[in-house]
Formats: C-alpha cells, sequence, structure tokens
C-alpha cells in the first residue's frame, strides 16, 4: 500500500503502456530525491556551523587593532 503511493506520490502513472517500468522509475526518483536531501542537510549544517563565526578581518582588528596602530607598536618595539 504505501509503496503503491509513494510511486503516485513521485509522479508514476496508473497506464497500461508504462506500468511495467512504473518501480524503476520510482527508485530512481526516491534516489535523485534522497541525494537532494542529503545536499540541503549538509548546506544547513554548514550554515549553522557558521552561523556567529566572525570574519578573519574582524578577528584581527580586534586582536591587533587597526593597520595603523599595528606599524607604530611595531616601530616602538
Amino acid at each position: 500500500m504505501m509503496w503503491k503511493v509513494w510511486k503516485y506520490a513521485l509522479g508514476s502513472f496508473q497506464d497500461e503502456t508504462t506500468q511495467k517500468y512504473d518501480n524503476i522509475i520510482c527508485v530512481v526518483r526516491t534516489f535523485i530525491l534522497l541525494a537532494y536531501l542529503v545536499t540541503n542537510c549538509f548546506i544547513v549544517a554548514g550554515v549553522i556551523r557558521h552561523w556567529n563565526k566572525q570574519s578573519w578581518e574582524e578577528n584581527s582588528v580586534e586582536k591587533f587593532g587597526t593597520c595603523s596602530q599595528v606599524s607604530t607598536k611595531q616601530k616602538r618595539i
């Protein structure tokens, strides 16, 4: 019962001429759907992982100051 519903949800048709190919088409479309799902999960995980991460320039300015301040500090040493 679930397989039949899944086939029709993915776009299989109740047609005499294509009936023998419906299962193969369903498997291929299921594989494509799973590939999209896995890819989307990796994209979302990457976005969540880097959500509040500051860029390198922002971190370097916070740690070392601006470029003029860094060059001034180096001259003093």
